[in-house]
């Protein structure tokens, strides 16, 4: 019998959960960076006239159902890990795992997740179960951090470590490259996958600010391996004298259809009717022909 190899536990989602519902009362406080994020993802339905009428928020922190309701869209429910998360979130709320979706086949014609997906142990389970929830020929629109978020505390949290204690520990999660995500989504079962990159610039007034909003958005340290030891209280000061106070984040931007009979197809092989040597006006030569 095959057995199924089960995917490696990065993320502790228990404390991540705590912390998001924690992080609820105060995720008001990073508003502009999550309306930022939600707006560069969104602009992507302006490339479709396709109309929707149920949609998804995935884990939006209230950025991204209000925007699907400003569009037109009448039914959009908020799914987020933590219940006072997805409460605030604007949409019809749901408190579920993104590795265990609750919902039935083909219940939504639009997915929305706006950063929500990063600390997903199983990412390429979720997005299957993702692209099963939607109906045929529904969208799945999907932006995460991308390899180097957060470059800058990464390196100088761990250059103070390392003098302070000999050692580091992984205190940054770690984050996705654009080249992963396209083949994830076919992977998944999409259709028309496609995945770029955009730029969120970022800017605090100084490094406790920094620290402030990851609390605010539950996007504090949940990674398994963390080191549970207080850190030695000359660690951030160390670390925060040399941060720099501006980040261009790289935001990940995924793109894929529940797939359907409408939706354009590749070409078959030997389809073509054109050869491509008319086409460039060059002359054609057999396999073995050399030039003399």
């Amino acid at each position: 019998m095959n057995s199924v190899e089960a995917a490696p536990e990065i993320f502790d989602r228990t404390l991540l959960a705590r912390r998001r519902a924690r992080a609820a009362p105060r995720v008001h406080e990073v508003a502009p960076i999550l309306d930022a994020a939600a707006e560069i993802l969104l602009d992507r339905l302006d490339d479709t006239t396709r109309r929707f009428t149920r949609a998804l928020d995935l884990g939006g922190r209230g950025a991204v159902a209000p925007l699907l309701a400003a569009r037109g869209i009448p039914f959009v429910v908020s799914m987020d890990l933590a219940a006072p998360m997805a409460a605030r979130a604007g949409g019809m709320p749901i408190a579920a795992d993104e590795e265990w979706l609750p919902f039935a086949p083909h219940s939504f014609d639009l997915i929305v997740a706006s950063l929500s997906l990063h600390m997903v142990n199983d990412l390429p389970g979720a997005l299957v179960q993702l692209r099963q929830a939607l109906a045929p020929d529904g969208l799945f629109l999907a932006s995460l951090p991308g390899l180097g978020t957060l470059q800058p505390l990464r390196e100088a949290l761990a250059a103070a470590e390392s003098e302070t204690r000999g050692g580091i520990s992984p205190r940054v999660s770690p984050f996705p490259e654009l080249r992963d995500l396209a083949s994830l989504l076919q992977r998944a079962g999409f259709a028309l996958p496609v995945a770029d990159q955009d730029r969120l610039s970022l800017e605090w007034r100084h490094p406790m600010a920094l620290v402030a909003d990851l609390r605010a958005a539950g996007e504090t340290n949940a990674i398994r391996a963390r080191d549970p030891r207080t850190p030695p209280r000359a660690l951030f000061p160390q670390a925060f004298a040399t941060l720099p106070l501006r980040h261009d984040a790289p935001i990940l931007v995924m793109t894929g259809w529940a797939p359907h009979e409408s939706q354009q197809k590749p070409a078959r092989p030997g389809s073509a009717t054109t050869r491509l040597a008319d086409a460039l006006g060059t002359t054609e030569h057999k396999a073995g022909d050399r030039a003399g």
